[in-house]
């Protein structure tokens, strides 16, 4: 079921149905995200006429084109890397004219990705900004927010630079809700948010941010392309994969098997482990009163949760869902889940996730593990990694969020 929610989310598969016809003028490809590489080689591989341009992707995430020059750069937390392409990206769209045609590849992780300060600021100072408020337990939509405020690049502001060119933005969704401003921090889109959300959020969460980017966002000099702005009039957005998509693809195989698919939600957000004691509950009701529905079943779900990393442990959204998950089964024989991104990376390891069994609690006390320990600890891939537990699946090209998958068998 994993497999096939990151096969039914790769670019081959859906950015072909999506190029745009040949402009009259240049054809000028731009982008930024895990995926946006392997979106590249695709619009290569489907494109007649000439085309040129720059994308940005992380370490790793590279694949070879020949006309679109591919820059890889760091994530989560942005680097120099990826500052320099985001500079050059923006070069690449100035003084274009308006028969000339900027596609745009957009996927998750392109906020870290490219990364441009705005004036006043320094990367040093987002770099600052962005580890705190990864480890604050903030909402991806809250986390963007701030991203677009301290920005040159993101909230509309590269659709702005590429007026009075056609802009046409493809999109695979990697957020609850599949907002366009949220995916990358919108930077082709307008933005309805303000300086003064973005302060809100800085200040929920306590984040230590450098005195300059507090002066930044209390003037209001941060504010993005708000929605009505005519540099934005020529400027389209496709969603072309969505978590709810790969959620359906998963859900077909485990109908092909004979199983029940229950699709929960493709938006769950909240911290991970609450996440986990609720979805816990829910499978125990299922398993041992068929209700609301019967075993055998799969459970299926997508969104982003969060971590708020309080102990030595390094964190990962997932994997921490599974642990808190196992916890409160307590090793009930009938139910196995799997929890992992579909970017193949869990927070900051070069893990996607991993997979719970009945027996996980009892293998892991035999090894001397304390699961209830290792939580509060934030330190759940040790844990799965001990077990041998661990879903490694390298750099898998896309990104649709989150997937989890709770198997109930019948008694």
């Amino acid at each position: 079921m994993f497999d096939a929610a990151i096969a039914s989310a790769q670019p081959a598969v859906c950015i072909p149905p999506h190029l745009p016809k040949s402009p009259r003028g240049r054809l000028i490809v731009v982008g930024a995200g895990k995926a946006s590489a392997a979106m590249a080689r695709v619009v290569e591989d489907n494109w007649q006429g000439p085309l040129s341009g720059l994308v940005v992707t992380r370490y790793g995430y590279a694949v070879p084109c020949k006309r679109i020059e591919i820059v890889e750069a760091a994530h989560p937390v942005p680097d120099a890397a990826g500052m320099r392409a985001a500079q050059r990206i923006l070069e690449l769209v100035g003084n274009l004219h308006e028969d000339d045609l900027v596609l745009c590849l957009i996927s998750g992780g392109g906020s870290a990705l490219m990364p441009l300060p705005a004036a006043g600021l320094t990367l040093d100072m987002k770099q600052q900004v962005s580890r705190a408020l990864l480890a604050s337990g903030a909402t991806i939509s809250e986390m963007n927010c701030v991203r677009r405020h301290l920005s040159a690049i993101k909230g509309g502001r590269l659709g702005a630079a590429c007026f009075p060119a056609q802009v046409l933005t493809l999109l695979i969704s990697d957020v609850p809700g599949d907002r366009p401003v949220d995916i990358a921090s919108g930077p082709t889109v307008a933005d309805p948010t303000t300086c003064a959300d973005a302060l809100s959020i800085v200040r929920r969460y306590g984040i230590e941010a450098p005195r300059e980017v507090l002066e930044h966002l209390e003037s209001g000099r941060g504010e993005s392309v708000k929605p009505g702005d005519p540099r934005l009039v020529s400027a389209k957005v496709r969603t072309i994969a969505t978590p709810q998509m790969a959620l359906e693809a998963a859900a077909g195989v485990a109908r092909a098997a004979g199983v029940a698919a229950h699709i929960l939600s493709d938006a769950i957000e909240g911290e991970a482990r609450d996440v986990g004691k609720v979805l816990a509950s829910l499978a125990l009701q299922v398993a041992e009163r068929d209700q609301p529905v019967s075993a055998p079943c799969v459970l299926l779900s997508g969104g982003e949760t969060t971590v708020t990393v309080r102990g030595s442990g390094r964190g990962g959204r997932n994997v921490e869902f599974l642990l808190s998950l196992a916890i409160a089964l307590e090793g009930h024989g009938r139910i196995h889940a799997l929890a992992g991104d579909t970017d193949g990376v869990d927070g900051q390891e070069e893990i996607a996730g991993a997979y719970m069994s009945p027996d996980s609690l009892a293998r892991a006390r035999v090894l001397g593990l304390k699961p209830r320990d290792m939580l509060a600890d934030n330190d759940a891939h040790r844990f799965f990694t001990a077990l041998g537990d661990s879903v490694i699946t390298g750099p898998t090209l896309t990104n649709v969020n989150d997937f989890r998958a709770i198997l109930i068998e019948g008694e």
